[in-house]
């Protein structure tokens, strides 16, 4: 729900933004261009009119495919996600997370160097982390 109503006020944003953009098309014809003695036909007026508006659209349907694919970064999405302790939390450490560093928090105690851990929530830019029995392959 969220994501549609930010691609419905990015597409107001869009049509709002490219009419001021037509007008300044049209108000270059019409009083800066004679102003220079350069005199375009109303076809060459209509023609980079139509063209302008086809790259905004253009360029709005791309640009709201790549937000609609990008995967949203940072700590909240790594909930979930298993690693291993590369320091002893107690509570607090250092984890190694797909071949990453991070600093983290364990939430159920004394972590050892090298036990499996899994991301159970995020606290700014530390991990919040817990002790997991079994071994994962994932790291």
């Amino acid at each position: 729900m969220k994501n549609r109503r930010l691609t419905t006020a990015r597409l107001f944003l869009a049509i709002f933004t490219t009419t001021l953009e037509e007008i300044a098309i049209y108000a270059i014809w019409r009083w800066v261009l004679p102003g220079l003695d350069i005199n375009w036909p109303v076809g060459a007026l209509i023609g980079m009119m139509v063209a302008w508006g086809i790259f905004s659209v253009s360029l709005f349907t791309l640009t709201t495919n790549i937000l609609k694919k990008q995967v949203p970064a940072g700590l909240p999405s790594m909930v979930g996600t298993r690693g291993k302790a590369t320091s002893v939390l107690s509570p607090e450490g250092m984890v190694k997370i797909k071949s990453e560093l991070w600093a983290a928090r364990s939430d159920t105690g004394k972590i050892p160097v090298g036990a499996d851990i899994e991301v159970v929530g995020e606290d700014g830019l530390k991990l919040i982390v817990r002790g997991v029995a079994e071994p994962d392959a994932k790291h």
